[in-house]
């Protein structure tokens, strides 16, 4: 396995020390491993099953950098200024959701 060294400011690694709990190298590579997998689906519009795998375990999808569509702003506007104590049927929910 390669290794990979990071200079960092000395303010900055002082902050890094008040976190001794975390393992900065695991993040520092899943936030690599994220960055090549958004590459690649910028350039193909797929991911492998290793990578949709990897993706899973962290919650992450490359699609979440994207920004929110202007439409779905919208919408999303509208319904906060919604009623909200108003309760839906199953059905009301799912077409809800359709809409979005």
């Amino acid at each position: 396995m390669a290794c990979i060294t990071v200079s960092v400011e000395k303010p900055f690694k002082e902050r890094l020390r008040r976190f001794p709990w975390v393992n900065w190298s695991k993040i520092g590579r899943e936030e690599l491993l994220k960055r090549c997998i958004f590459d690649k689906y910028m350039k193909t519009g797929r991911i492998t099953k290793e990578e949709e795998e990897f993706c899973e375990k962290i919650d992450w999808h490359p699609v979440d950098e994207f920004p929110l569509k202007e439409e779905f702003i919208k919408k999303l506007k509208k319904v906060e200024k919604g009623s909200h104590s108003k309760p839906m049927k199953p059905e009301e929910l799912k077409k809800w959701f359709k809409e979005l």
